[in-house]
């Protein structure tokens, strides 16, 4: 990175764990807070791409051209993932530099949902490819905002012996938002409207309690110098990160874009996977049960390997064991697809995906390169979430397409998480 780009000025990595220690513990109140946030985001952002979105486009096309629906919500999702590539890092950047005297980090979670239900109840009200992919596209650039604030707010107040048990209240709200959720849009909000607004409105209400609760020292002037004035060619120099000079930071990019987008491209279709392989009366239904099982063991891996790596002070080990995982619940469903079998990768997804969600976190903010860029940075490492999950569903799309069914899919699934997980290994600042 150049010295330019500011974005190691004053401090290094080695300075800002110094400094992560330093911080107080955050009491369990701050923590349900910090959770329930992420449960209104994580609702408003993977009940649609899981359920809503995939039936809305099904609406839109011809019910028997089912491959013609799975290209387009590909496509759809793919739009939205480019916006996603540059509103995670512009609005890091940004909340570093933010002086509200309510802090940097809580006016970008406020706007962000806010964003974001104005997405969804939109989406409810679009009736063709374009105006669902505008909506989508902004509830996507809604969650990214939110969560780009959201994930520096680790950094900035949690000390690193928490940082694996918090992050684990990162995760295990995803399980919940989305059992709650589909759960919500099946039985109680059952039209596509109502959902896209139960989801919306979930989205703002639940981010109240912690912007409430949050106490956040505004950013002094003196600090805000220290970071140079945000103008284009700052912005883009920015946000190249140097692999040379930061390979920890690089190889836990690649482990967690390999790793989300092998999650991405196969849970994304599960919807169809269910309708035109197995063939089940009622593949909705069959999501939310297998989807329960799959929130029971996520929630309970990202607690339990949460706090473990805190003990054991490991983090590696724990990714890659969930790269590992991931891969044997695909490679089940290329050889046996049955619902039996959708049951075991249930299980073996989310007890890998609860610990890598958890401990993930935890490692990408110890390896960050610099304290006063965190939002940045943090908005950089967030790119390689919501890139696999916008593009997961144009690659599943296009691996059912190519190979002529779904065990492609599955295949291509399996070994995007085993090489994510063993590219953690290349990380060694962390053990």
């Amino acid at each position: 990175m150049s010295a330019a780009a500011g974005v190691e000025i004053g401090t290094t990595t080695t300075a800002a764990a110094a400094t992560a220690a330093a911080l107080p513990r955050v009491r369990a109140g701050w923590i349900a807070a910090f959770a329930t946030a992420w449960l209104g985001a994580w609702m408003g952002q993977m009940v649609p791409l899981q359920l809503l979105l995939p039936l809305q486009i099904a609406t839109q096309n011809r019910q028997d051209d089912w491959i013609r629906s799975l290209v387009a919500f590909g496509a759809v999702t793919a739009v939205a993932g480019a916006f996603a590539v540059v509103a995670y890092p512009v609005v890091g950047a940004l909340s570093d530099r933010t002086t509200s005297r309510f802090g940097r980090r809580r006016p970008w979670v406020l706007a962000g949902a806010v964003l974001s239900g104005v997405g969804l109840v939109g989406l409810g009200q679009a009736h063709h490819v374009v105006g669902t992919t505008v909506f989508w596209t902004l509830a996507v650039v809604g969650f990214c905002t939110a969560s780009a604030a959201l994930s520096a707010v680790l950094g900035d107040r949690v000390p690193e012996h928490q940082r694996g048990l918090v992050s684990g209240w990162i995760s295990a709200p995803n399980a919940v938002g989305l059992l709650l959720g589909l759960v919500l849009a099946t039985t109680v909000f059952t039209t596509i409207p109502s959902g896209y607004t139960a989801m919306g409105v979930a989205a703002v209400v639940l981010t109240v309690p912690f912007l409430l609760m949050m106490r956040e020292r505004p950013l002094s002037a003196a600090e805000a110098a220290q970071l140079p004035r945000l103008r284009g060619r700052v912005l883009l120099e920015s946000l190249w990160v140097n692999p040379r000079r930061h390979p920890d930071f690089a190889w836990t990019i690649t482990s967690r874009v390999l790793v989300n987008l092998g999650n991405a491209c196969a849970t994304t279709m599960l919807i169809y996977f269910f309708t035109y392989q197995l063939h089940l009366a009622d593949p909705a239904g069959f999501l939310v049960a297998t989807t329960l099982l799959y929130m029971v063991l996520t929630f309970t891996a990202s607690i339990a390997f949460g706090k473990l790596s805190d003990v054991i002070g490991r983090r590696r080990l724990f990714v890659c064991w969930a790269g590992v995982a991931q891969g044997l619940s695909a490679v089940i469903l290329v050889f046996w697809p049955s619902t039996t079998t959708a049951w075991v990768g249930a299980v073996l997804l989310g007890l890998g995906q609860g610990c890598f969600f958890a401990v993930d976190q935890a490692l990408v903010t110890d390896v960050l390169p610099s304290a006063l860029s965190r939002g940045k940075d943090v908005g950089i490492m967030n790119i390689a979430f919501a890139v696999p999950q916008a593009l997961g569903p144009l690659v599943g799309a296009g691996a059912v397409v190519l190979f002529g069914g779904f065990a492609g899919l599955f295949i291509a699934s399996g070994l995007l998480g085993l090489l994510g997980g063993f590219a953690v290994y290349r990380v060694r600042s962390v053990p």
